[in-house]
């Protein structure tokens, strides 16, 4: 294993840097810190940094007032979802052809810090910190990311709090709608002295969309709390803060993996079947988060020491007892009409009760404990070489992570529509500890010449993990394992004048395996390229980006989220042959001004992606299966188009925004369940609204899917399942 004693060092590295260079510095405001949180910033002027990168501030996301990260990121190119729930409580996010499921092949961060339970034992973890706090939003692909591990493949997501505010102020956000709908948010800060402090809060719920079979809630709650404090230590040589954040979240919604039948979808789209009813989601997260920044105009760094804890209980089907008679959910759902899956669907549905024993039900708790620890530090030194001046970024990251599975299952009877147990013990399935210790590094040397910024970069993986049945009498099923990479990555950015700039780049991708997957499992590992322009000037802003990823092999996990039709493979990792993604991003946003009081802002964004196999190659994994090549990847639309339009006065406001989605395949290649099918194409509007009353209050209104347009969007974990419906809000919004 690592062994390191990361906060001392870190403590040391910052102590020495800020010595060294004080003497030269003039102080600064809070504003530098939170410029290293943000990581890209707010600046209007036009961004040089080489690689595609998409900013969302917080004016942008009040706007629609987004509870949902799906409906955030549909705008941005490059973005690939599937939809689950329709609520957003699982995100399923990809970037550039990556594959989606669980977001677990993206570097997912808050402020600045990797948030996942646990980000490289467990990455398809089912945690999403709450848009509903969120400030700001920033995207990275291509070599914009590789600082930004384990993942580094498709890209990175980091999500910004709310900053601690220089004056006092206040905010309380009340919101009700359709299906129960509910929202309550507030928050207060300011400074005293050279204290600054925030509490924040925010409950959101809903009944749900979904018609449960003899009725019942299939909706959730969520809540979640944060405090910030810090202390400004700035003298007149040196900007110095020290900030502290503490959250507690909790979420209990009644949300299943089972869907319907596309001939159930299309009778009630929203329908759910009475074998859901006990289905229910239940967890707790944590997170303490120490902030250290010091800097001057030459040189700052940023010390960061984390700590997230988080522990769930996921009730919920898994399937039929089988035996005599085996029938997967996938399967039932996938031909209703066969004559054996009829029996099993009229017991789903609570239309025939069980009878024999493979007919009853089982549901599954995946009771799971983790955590994610650990302490980075990421400095900044400005400097010259003659006349040629350069930007030396580097930074190292200590981190443990852990997951603890506790996984059972009990069996029920379906008895005139109701779940009742048949009374037999419960059975543990998965007793097991996945754990690892991780050291990542990474350097970047932005060099300044004429016109030119010329980046070459390196990021450094280092970890050991260890995998430990832990059920009784297998304590030999022990796997302890190293991984040791480098990836290098290359850019350049072209400022052809104050407003214009061209950039390309290369850098290799990288995707872990799990702690307890063989080495026989290759990780997933890529070459990625991208050409492309950026153009700002006033309220115009324009990017556009090719980009293509040379896969050698692709990874990916047999869970019951992806395919439920894993057998003894459940958690089995997979690789495919060679693929190749090419594709084309382009984003434009301007605001026209007319001749009296009111602006229109309009943006665009469009996406196109061609994803396949470059080999061919017989796979077990149910997306997969015997693959041609040219066959296409599953879930990546070729087209994707987003439009914002919007009227705005001195008091009031009018957003409308429409996203088309195109077709999806649900798998690529013969010979596995869902082979052939594609889901629709999708277009839905959103619209908002808002009026200040007075500089206090604000009164608005929203319509999500304004025309009730509903397709089928996935038909994973299994069954069919839509998108949300139309739903109704209104809001008030005091300010202090």
């Amino acid at each position: 294993m690592i062994k390191t004693t990361p906060s001392v060092l870190a403590i040391a590295i910052s102590c020495c840097f800020t010595s060294a260079f004080a003497q030269e510095s003039t102080a600064n405001d809070t504003a530098d810190m939170y410029e290293r949180i943000q990581i890209i910033g707010t600046d209007d002027s036009l961004r040089t940094e080489a690689g595609s990168t998409t900013v969302i501030t917080e004016v942008e996301l009040e706007r629609f007032k987004f509870d949902d990260i799906n409906r955030v990121l549909y705008g941005v190119p490059g973005v690939n979802i599937r939809e689950e729930d329709g609520f957003g409580l699982r995100p399923n996010i990809g970037f550039r052809g990556a594959t989606p499921e669980r977001s677990k092949k993206i570097t997912v961060m808050e402020d600045g810090v990797l948030i996942g339970p646990a980000p490289y034992s467990a990455p398809a973890a089912y945690y999403f910190p709450m848009m509903s706090k969120m400030t700001g939003v920033e995207v990275f692909k291509g070599p914009a990311a590789i600082k930004y591990g384990p993942n580094t493949v498709a890209g990175a997501l980091n999500l910004v709090t709310r900053q601690i505010p220089s004056t006092t102020e206040g905010l309380i956000d009340v919101a009700a709608g359709s299906d129960g709908y509910g929202k309550l948010k507030g928050y207060y800060g300011g400074v005293s002295g050279d204290l600054g402090y925030l509490i924040e809060g925010i409950h959101l719920r809903s009944d749900g969309f979904k018609e449960l079979d003899g009725g019942g809630d299939t909706g959730f709650e969520k809540n979640d709390v944060m405090v910030k404090l810090n202390y400004d230590l700035s003298s007149n040589t040196l900007s110095q803060i020290l900030e502290l954040k503490v959250a507690y979240a909790d979420e209990l919604s009644n949300e299943t993996y089972l869907g319907i039948t596309d001939n159930d979808f299309a009778i009630s789209p929203n329908r759910r079947y009475a074998a859901s009813q006990r289905d229910r989601m239940d967890w707790e997260h944590s997170q303490f988060l120490l902030t250290h920044f010091a800097g001057n105009s030459t040189f700052d760094v940023t010390t960061r020491l984390y700590r997230n804890n988080f522990e769930r209980s996921w009730f919920k089907i898994n399937g039929f007892k089988g035996g005599l008679v085996n029938r997967d959910l996938q399967q039932i759902l996938a031909a209703p009409e066969d004559d054996t899956n009829a029996q099993f669907y009229a017991i789903l549905t609570g239309q025939s009760d069980s009878v024999q024993e493979y007919e009853k039900i089982i549901l599954g708790d995946n009771a799971r404990k983790y955590y994610s620890q650990g302490i980075q530090s990421d400095a900044y030194y400005n400097g010259s070489f003659g006349n040629l001046k350069h930007q030396l970024n580097a930074g190292f990251r200590f981190h443990q992570d852990q997951i603890r599975r506790r996984h059972t299952e009990d069996a029920f009877l379906m008895e005139a529509s109701n779940l009742i147990t048949d009374g037999s013990a419960t059975v543990a399935t998965s007793t097991n500890r996945e754990s690892t210790d991780a050291l990542s590094v990474f350097l970047k040397e932005t060099l300044f010449w004429s016109s030119f910024e010329f980046t070459l970069g390196v990021r450094g993986e280092f970890f050991d993990s260890e995998y430990q049945n832990e059920a009784s009498g297998e304590e030999n099923d022990f796997l302890l394992k190293s991984t040791r990479i480098w990836l290098p990555g290359v850019s350049v950015f072209y400022q052809y004048s104050d407003s214009l700039g061209f950039f390309a780049g290369i850098h290799e991708g990288f995707i872990p395996t799990s702690p307890q997957e063989s080495p026989e499992v290759d990780v997933e590992n890529s070459i990625d390229y991208e050409i492309g322009t950026r153009y700002h000037e006033g309220s115009s802003q324009l990017e556009a980006v090719v980009f293509y990823n040379d896969f050698k092999k692709l990874k990916e996990s047999c869970s019951f989220s992806a395919a439920s039709a894993c057998g003894d493979a459940l958690d089995e990792e997979f690789n495919s042959g060679a693929a190749s993604v090419f594709g084309v991003e382009f984003a434009a946003k301007h605001t026209f001004e007319t001749d009296g009081a009111v602006n229109i802002p309009v943006s665009l964004t469009y996406t196109y992606t061609s994803a396949e196999f470059d080999t061919s190659f017989d796979s077990d994994f149910p997306m997969w299966g015997s693959v041609v090549e040219g066959d296409p990847l599953p879930y990546l639309p070729e087209h994707q188009v987003s439009f914002d339009i919007g009227l705005t006065g001195d008091r009031w406001d009018v957003f409308a925004s429409s996203r088309y989605t195109g077709a999806m395949h649900e798998a690529s290649g013969d010979g596995v369940l869902l082979s052939g099918v594609e889901t629709k194409s999708l277009l839905v509007t959103d619209l908002s609204a808002s009026y200040l009353i007075n500089t206090h209050i604000q009164v608005y209104l929203k319509v999500d899917n304004v025309f009730d347009e509903q397709q089928i969007v996935s038909r994973r974990p299994y069954g069919a399942r839509g998108n949300k419906p139309r739903q109704f809000m209104i809001g008030y919004q005091f300010r202090y």
